[in-house]
């Protein structure tokens, strides 16, 4: 019976994934791509043959990454100070690291536009970006300080007794070890970065990203290029995790056969 109703709850989950895909070969022929009226690739010959789509694929994309860099290097260091150091008003960090999580996206979108417009900031890709790194690094933050929380230090501590100042220690041990976390974090901050529709609305100005794009579409009929360029980026998801399992699978048979040896 737990079988049947994890099989029916996966199921329930991936129907629209299912639709999406399914939809992104439908030969439509008007503006909305709802009703199923036959096979074709016509949609996929050329995906990106609506620019305003393009850019905004472009813009999320771009968003996303930069974000996704600033709020990995930050958020990395962050959860190094609150788990190795022990420091005055180290509580209060932690305090405000979560506030981003618990905080409804509105409230956060609405406080950071009513600062930019405080400081005379015009809304646009920048402070999209912005926007991004401020609720993503406390993902990142989480995720690599569960990481560090489960790493013994004393393989730190033997490197620094063998002579290691404390860079190359954390360049050739600490990180190292932490990679899959900040490697999760990392891809973790990237599709929340990308997915992100409130937030991003509050803060856009004129710049449009993939979310708003769809949304603003749905008015006049979302094209069929919509559901071909989230498959290819389902696509890519599923591959780039298909990667790291085998990576971790092949990272987790060296150390058997070295602790075996």
């Amino acid at each position: 019976a737990l079988a049947v109703w994890s099989a029916a709850a996966l199921l329930y989950l991936f129907i629209p994934i299912f639709i999406i895909v399914l939809f992104s070969f439908n030969d439509n022929k008007g503006r909305f791509n709802i009703t199923w009226q036959g096979f074709t690739l016509r949609h996929w010959q050329d995906p990106f043959a609506d620019p305003d789509l393009t850019k905004a694929l472009t813009n999320s994309v771009e968003v996303a990454l930069i974000s996704t860099a600033i709020a990995t290097a930050l958020g990395t260091f962050m959860a190094m100070a609150l788990v190795r150091y022990r420091f005055r008003g180290r509580t209060t960090v932690d305090f405000f690291v979560f506030m981003p999580l618990s905080s409804p996206e509105v409230v956060l979108g609405a406080a950071l536009l009513a600062l930019f417009l405080t400081l005379n900031v015009s809304t646009g890709f920048t402070t999209i970006v912005i926007a991004h790194v401020m609720f993503t690094l406390s993902y990142v933050v989480v995720t690599v300080k569960a990481r560090l929380e489960g790493m013994d230090r004393h393989i730190e501590e033997a490197a620094m007794d063998l002579g290691a100042t404390e860079w190359t220690t954390f360049r050739k041990v600490t990180l190292p070890m932490i990679a899959p976390g900040v490697a999760a974090a990392a891809m973790l901050a990237a599709a929340i970065s990308f997915d992100d529709y409130v937030i991003t609305s509050f803060n856009a100005g004129q710049t449009q990203t993939f979310p708003l794009f769809i949304f603003g579409a749905t008015r006049q009929g979302v094209p069929a290029e919509v559901n071909v360029l989230a498959t290819m980026l389902l696509v890519i998801v599923l591959v780039l995790m298909g990667v790291n399992v085998l990576v971790q699978r092949a990272l987790n048979r060296r150390d058997r056969a070295r602790a075996e040896g």
